[in-house]
């Protein structure tokens, strides 16, 4: 696999750990069968999309890449969603999550 699908898959992998994040709110500990089964879904969808990504990419810049989008994605998307708060600080946090995916993704191999 080339690193740039690798990277697309990781990319992927990372958004749908966001998706994953907010179906397991939305399941209200697993307690709504419909809701469950998305996260269920979800899950697999990601730690699948995560391990074929790793065939290409080294571990340690993929495994923080990933969570760094899942973490600041799922701060933005509880926002956005749920009404989370969004104040200067956790958006502060937010940038240097992404300012590390950014020099984590250009650094070389």
């Amino acid at each position: 696999m080339k690193p740039a699908t690798a990277w697309l898959l990781l990319v992927a992998a990372g958004l749908i750990d966001v998706a994953w994040a907010a179906s397991m709110k939305l399941s209200q500990g697993y307690t709504r069968p419909g809701w469950t089964m998305v996260s269920l879904i979800a899950l697999a969808a990601f730690v699948y999309l995560l391990g074929r990504a790793l065939t290409a990419l080294p571990v340690g810049s993929a495994y923080a890449v990933w969570t760094g989008i899942g973490a600041a994605g799922t701060v933005l998307l509880g926002a956005a969603v749920f009404g989370e708060s969004l104040n200067p600080l956790r958006l502060g946090g937010v940038a240097l999550i992404v300012a590390g995916i950014v020099l984590l993704h250009r650094a070389p191999v």
